[in-house]
């Protein structure tokens, strides 16, 4: 199957806030060149198009497709007591234990990257069990991380080396037979 995983555009927040499953809007201002930049990345005749259902995934989405079917699983790590926090301004301590060991810790009152990894490998599996050909996802980084290497069979620790730029587009080649997957272009 065809994947493309689209990471939403520029949210409307300030620098420097921590956010993950916070609802928030679309920068208005940056909206249309990164969505022209989006859909001369992928092919729309033949795509099933998921999204999170975050505001800022799928008011991309319904940009993008007029048919839109959208999934918990596909949202954002839940950073819990650090939502919309200035990043400065969690307690140094647990941040670092967390940034020691994201994969496995637990953010205070949120989850772990492991549970965020689980449920987007839990609907990917899902969606290979369909009868299409393509998909389009439009979701988050963390997500689109996971997705990769659950795709590819890298470490999670250390999916954070792969740059996710808001508007990007991964092309994947997903297969039942994982060494037969390919990513085909991260753009």
């Amino acid at each position: 199957m065809e994947i493309y995983l689209i990471r939403h555009t520029s949210p409307l927040v300030e620098k420097g806030i921590c956010y993950g499953q916070a609802d928030l809007a679309l920068n208005l201002e940056l909206f249309e060149s990164e969505y022209d930049g989006i859909c001369a990345k992928i092919p729309f005749k033949t795509l099933h198009f998921y999204s999170s259902p975050l505001q800022r995934c799928l008011t991309l989405a319904q940009a993008l497709s007029p048919s839109v079917t959208t999934d918990k699983r596909l949202m954002e790590l839940n950073f819990g007591d650090w939502e919309l926090e200035n990043w400065t301004d969690i307690p140094a301590g647990g941040l670092q234990v967390w940034m020691d060991d994201f994969v496995n810790e637990q953010v205070p009152g949120g989850e772990n990257y492991t549970t965020l990894y689980q449920r987007s490998v839990e609907f990917m599996q899902e969606l290979l069990q369909q009868d299409q050909e393509s998909a389009a996802i439009v979701t988050h980084a963390g997500n689109i991380r996971s997705i990769i290497s659950w795709a590819m069979d890298l470490p999670l620790a250390n999916s954070f080396r792969i740059k996710l730029d808001y508007g990007a587009v991964v092309q994947l080649e997903i297969h039942e037979n994982k060494q037969l997957n390919q990513l085909k272009s991260l753009a």
